[in-house]
C-alpha cells in the first residue's frame, strides 16, 4: 500500500502544495477534523484515537513535520526540508484538545488548528446539528420528504448514516438564514433526545491549545459558504473570526481555511483578495 493510502486509510485527507520535485519543494498538508474518543457505531471510519496515534507514530517517523506559518514562509523561499508536512484541523472541536492534543504531543509534532468562532462556548455548527438529531432521534422511521427524502428507517446504525448522508447536503449548501429553519423543522421531525453543548472548544482551550505550541488559525464565525454570502458579509465573516482569535490570544491571526475549501464553489477570487487585504499570510 503506498504511503498516501495509509494516510487516506487512516481517516485524514491529504493536500499539497509548491512545485514538483525538479522545480523546487512541495508542502503535504493532513486536515483533519475531529479525534473521537473510541470508534463511532454510526461513523466506524471516523478517526478514534488509537488509529490517531498510530498514524501519528507513522508521521513522527516519516515526515519533517512544521508549523504550517514557518512552512508558508520557507514555500515562499524555495528552502523547505524534504518530505515537509503539516498537520491541520479545521473548525474547533473539544476533541482536538481533549484527546488530539495529548497525542500530538507525545509525537513531539504540531499543528495548526482553525477555529469557527461563532461555536466557541457551547455552540454547535449546522452539520452536527443534522448528525445528532438522526442519532439521538427517539424513532424508528420518520418522513422526511419535504426534504425530499421520503419515508426513512432509522432501526439500524447503517439506517442512521444513510439519512445523514442525504440530508447534509440538503443543508450544507444554503445560506445561513435558511439554514435555521431547516434545522429547526428537522429537530420538529426527529425528535432527538438531548442535544449535545459540549462539541466544540472553549476559550479556555483555545489557549491553552496555543500555550501548548500549537498554532491558531481563523475558519470564520459561522462556517458559511463564502460564495453564497454577499461580498461584504464575507469579509466580515473573515474579518470577525480573526479579531475574535486576535483578542483572545492577544496576537495577530496570520492564517485562514475557508470553510469547505472547494475554489469556485465554495471561494474563489474574491475571497483571496478579502483574506490579503485583512492581513493574512495563508490561506489553505
Amino acid at each position: 500500500m503506498k504511503l498516501s493510502d495509509r494516510l487516506l486509510s487512516h481517516g485524514c485527507s491529504l493536500a499539497t502544495a509548491g512545485m514538483d520535485a525538479a522545480f523546487g519543494p512541495r508542502l503535504s498538508i493532513l486536515i483533519f477534523h475531529r479525534v473521537l474518543p473510541q470508534a463511532d457505531p454510526i461513523f466506524p471510519a471516523e478517526l478514534d484515537a488509537p488509529r490517531f496515534d498510530r498514524l501519528m507514530a507513522l508521521i513522527a517517523r516519516t515526515f519533517r513535520v512544521m508549523p504550517l506559518g514557518a512552512a508558508v514562509a520557507g514555500l515562499a523561499r524555495g528552502v523547505l526540508p524534504q518530505r515537509a508536512m503539516c498537520i491541520t484541523f479545521d473548525d474547533g472541536y473539544a476533541d482536538n484538545h481533549d484527546i488530539a492534543l495529548p497525542i500530538l504531543r507525545k509525537h513531539g509534532l504540531t499543528a495548526c488548528f482553525f477555529v469557527a468562532t461563532g461555536f466557541l462556548d457551547g455552540g454547535r455548527m449546522f452539520n452536527d446539528t443534522v448528525i445528532e438529531c438522526v442519532r439521538r432521534s427517539t424513532l424508528s422511521s420518520v418522513d422526511l420528504s419535504e426534504f425530499g427524502l421520503g419515508r426513512i428507517p432509522l432501526s439500524r446504525a447503517s439506517d442512521r448514516a444513510d439519512t445523514i448522508a442525504k440530508l447534509l447536503p440538503v443543508v450544507k449548501f444554503r445560506s445561513l438564514d435558511e439554514r435555521r429553519p431547516l434545522l429547526d423543522r428537522l429537530q420538529q421531525l426527529l425528535r432527538p433526545a438531548n442535544l449535545p453543548d459540549d462539541l466544540m472548544l472553549t476559550r479556555p482551550q483555545v489557549q491553552q491549545l496555543r500555550a501548548a505550541g500549537m498554532e491558531i488559525g481563523a475558519h470564520t464565525v459561522m462556517h458559511p459558504i463564502l460564495c453564497k454570502l454577499a461580498d461584504a458579509a464575507a469579509e466580515q465573516e473573515l474579518a470577525d473570526s480573526q479579531s475574535t482569535l486576535a483578542a483572545l490570544l492577544d496576537e495577530p491571526i496570520r492564517l485562514l481555511a475557508y470553510p469547505n475549501g472547494l475554489p469556485d464553489r465554495d471561494y474563489d477570487m474574491r475571497h483571496v483578495a478579502m483574506a490579503r487585504k485583512l492581513g493574512f499570510d495563508a490561506a489553505v
